[in-house]
């Protein structure tokens, strides 16, 4: 698995590398480098590596006004990386407002414009014959095409979070909002795919067509990424836990004694794990085989199961009409193995665990995860790497109703 690698941190963000920025490093150097040349080898190389870095530093300085406003509204960054097509932000959780997310989206660009007009002042007060003036024009020239191409109206450009907070503005729908401007940013990635090969057709210049064909490719890429993790935000709070709740547990009389109920369902190999105790037509509370490791075998003849239930007000547990998003929340951050699940009345509707939430999800959106796996996700109570469910959820738990603004991870 490649693994970014991690060069600082700045106002408390974490900066990493993804390894193949050292790649366009190095196209980046090779391109300045060879512009430069008239003014010496030496002072011409040296000043493409400066240019490449700086270049990277503007893309630094570009995700970092991001980071700044959402941190500003209280919204965690956790980490700003430069790779192989920039540099990105890993902010946790959408604005709560339109509004706030315009502020977000339209910070980088605005970045980069006050880059470009600082570099060209700066280049102005230079000398026209001299290096660092040119190597400040063309910075500038840098930044203001970075602004400028962020802003083309699409996911994952920022003009694309521009466009969701204006239609997620005007429609209220957050969710619909996302969708369309994923659906723009898959446009614009085709449109840039066909121009890429229609550059390389007509004028030979393979490797811009080359690159124009990546980017698109990465948009496309990006675009259905919000778009799949929206339809899954969506079902996360659209499915309850009675959806995806299973019954696989048993109902035991509260009154027997300890050794009764070991005696008739310990020893069934096929008999669930989880137990409940019920008496006078009322649920007492949960029993787990573990509880019989901690009770003196000496009270087994004379103790009842009441004696050692855990009862339903101190166990974890959520209603039948909370939603997956809400269940997984629970799980997650209290590292909890399963849920009991109750109905209005109070009584034990059922449990459910990661593995449960993974299986309805996949039978909703037709996902294909077989039933290996879901065993595996149960035993390991963990999602898989490639499903981060905690992550998700952890992005609407602000939600508190049907009219609420929604958070999500970019």
């Amino acid at each position: 698995m490649q693994t970014n690698w991690k060069i600082g941190s700045l106002f408390g963000i974490p900066l990493f590398l993804d390894p193949f920025w050292f790649v366009i490093l190095g196209l980046a150097t090779l391109n300045f480098g060879v512009a430069y040349q008239r003014w010496g080898t030496i002072t011409g190389w040296s000043a493409g590596l400066v240019m490449a870095l700086l270049l990277f530093t503007s893309v630094l300085l570009h995700e970092l006004g991001h980071s700044l406003v959402a941190q500003s509204q209280g919204i965690k960054v956790n980490s700003i990386t430069l790779f192989f097509f920039g540099g990105i932000a890993a902010i946790e959780e959408e604005s709560k407002t339109p509004g706030k997310a315009f502020q977000v989206a339209i910070a980088g660009p605005a970045v980069s414009i006050v880059l470009f007009l600082l570099l060209r002042l700066g280049s102005n007060l230079i000398p026209d014959t001299t290096v660092l003036n040119v190597m400040g024009g063309d910075l500038a020239r840098i930044n203001l095409v970075v602004a400028l191409f962020n802003l083309i109206p699409g996911l994952p450009l920022d003009g694309g979070q521009v466009l969701k907070a204006a239609l997620w503005k005007i429609t209220g729908d957050r969710f619909q909002a996302v969708h369309w401007a994923a659906r723009a940013g898959q446009i614009l990635g085709y449109s840039a795919i066909a121009l890429g090969f229609v550059i390389d057709f007509l004028t030979r210049e393979l490797l811009t067509g080359l690159w124009i064909v990546l980017l698109g490719w990465f948009a496309i890429r990006n675009a259905n990424s919000y778009d799949r993790v929206t339809t899954l935000q969506e079902t996360l709070l659209k499915l309850v836990a009675a959806d995806a709740m299973t019954r696989d547990f048993r109902v035991v009389d509260a009154n027997q004694t300890i050794r009764e109920f070991a005696d008739l369902y310990l020893l069934e190999t096929s008999s669930p794990q989880i137990y409940f105790a019920a008496a006078d037509g009322r649920y007492r509370g949960m029993v787990t085989v573990e509880d019989l490791r901690t009770t003196e075998r000496s009270q087994w003849e004379t103790h009842t199961l009441e004696s050692i239930v855990h009862p339903l007000t101190t166990i974890p547990t959520v209603t039948e009409s909370t939603s997956l998003a809400e269940v997984i929340n629970k799980l997650e951050s209290e590292q909890l193995t399963r849920i009991t699940v109750l109905s209005p009345a109070g009584a034990v509707a059922g449990i459910i665990d990661r593995g449960d939430t993974v299986k309805r999800l996949a039978q909703k959106l037709n996902l294909r995860i077989t039933e290996a796996e879901i065993k595996r996700i149960k035993e390991e109570s963990s999602f898989p790497p490639g499903l981060q469910l905690g992550v998700i959820a952890k992005s609407l738990e602000s939600i508190k109703d049907e009219d609420s603004q929604i958070q999500s991870v970019t």
